[in-house]
């Protein structure tokens, strides 16, 4: 197995630790896969007084490693006979499928390499909206996600995470990961060197203080090799749970209505966004008054720019078994866990930057 470069408790404290001016970060994002991406690198690209972005890397994505088991609990509850274990994982997706008369035949599951590209031209379809040249900013990432354990996959978004990670800059590079770990891990397989030379921050699963099965986590069970392995590299990492604490951002139709529509090109384009989830296309979710939607990536960004919106722990970063479950490892390096989040605080940023960026891009 790939040996990683040991890297103390206190030289992590400092990586982590808050700087003025911007940070060096570079953005992994399956942008395609539903709104949360693209609400996320947004208002990144409105904080350049907080994050200096050099690179924007589309991870793949996909569903396909759902049909099997969706197709089995839509059958079951056509026959009325559910099935426990898959109705915890997709038991609410297949009565929506069936109250709506959709098919899992009906649905359009893409696989990693299709939702790789998908999230390339979807990146590049943000930078547009906000007046920004994608020429030199982004790359495209891994068409498959690891075969094994110990094999990364070649592309050009992992060499460019290398790239940057050994730039000869003072600043820690701050990889901002906001969907499954291919890219970043791989880049890690290739060169372990960088496990000193950057922090990644993660957004997927359960709080690491829980024993459930983190499988419903998109994130996470994609790429169950490339999880495991973040966890274990030793690269100094800030875990921002999905569940309990990232799920706190939920934002309402009448809220986008009000601030986001109108607010520009990019303000038009997510509210487009939110009102065609493609998410709720593929889940069979119906519209209704009083509707929300969470807008989990937020999360990431808020950590960058200010801390004190997504308060966090010291821990010792865990193991994550074949199960996908979190083991105590209480010799392991120490990491951040989020443990709360402002939600409000975060929304007001980022609707105050739509507000003023005309402003904020002509000072870019």
């Amino acid at each position: 197995m790939t040996s990683f470069p040991t890297v103390s408790d206190e030289r992590r404290l400092e990586m982590f630790a808050d700087r003025p001016g911007p940070a060096r970060v570079l953005i992994d994002t399956d942008t395609a896969n539903e709104i949360d991406d693209q609400f996320a690198l947004a208002w990144a690209l409105l904080s350049p007084d907080r994050i200096d972005i050099e690179a924007i890397v589309a991870e793949p994505f996909g569903h396909l490693h759902m049909r099997e088991e969706l197709v089995a609990e839509v059958e079951a509850l056509r026959t009325g006979t559910p099935t426990g274990e898959v109705e915890n994982k997709y038991g609410a997706w297949a009565r929506h499928l069936v109250a709506q008369g959709i098919g899992p035949e009906d649905l359009q599951l893409v696989g990693p390499a299709e939702g790789m590209e998908e999230s390339y031209e979807e990146i590049h379809r943000v930078l547009g909206k906000l007046g920004i040249s994608g020429d030199g900013l982004v790359f495209r990432g891994s068409d498959q996600y690891m075969p094994a354990a110990d094999v990364p996959v070649e592309s050009e978004g992992a060499h460019r995470i290398i790239e940057a990670a050994l730039a000869d800059d003072e600043r820690v590079l701050h990889v901002v990961a906001i969907g499954c770990v291919t890219n970043i891990t791989s880049a890690l397989l290739m060169a372990p060197e960088i496990a000193s030379r950057m922090v990644v921050n993660w957004t997927s699963g359960y709080p690491t203080w829980v024993d459930l099965d983190n499988t419903p986590s998109l994130n996470l069970v994609q790429d169950r090799h490339a999880s495991r392995l973040l966890f274990s590299s030793g690269v100094p990492l800030v875990y921002l749970p999905g569940y309990h604490i990232g799920a706190q951002l939920n934002f309402s139709h009448p809220e986008a209505e009000a601030w986001i529509k109108g607010k520009g090109e990019i303000g038009d384009y997510l509210y487009h966004l939110y009102k065609h989830n493609p998410i709720w296309v593929q889940r069979g979710v119906e519209q209704f008054p009083g509707q929300s939607w969470v807008v989990w990536d937020l999360i990431n960004i808020a950590w960058l720019i200010d801390r004190t919106w997504v308060p966090t722990r010291t821990t010792r970063t865990p193991h994550l078994d074949d199960d996908l479950v979190w083991q105590a490892r209480p010799d392991g390096p120490v990491m951040l866990e989020a443990v709360a989040i402002h939600r409000d605080a975060i929304f007001h940023d980022l609707i105050v930057k739509l507000d003023d960026q005309d402003r904020i891009l002509a000072s870019r």
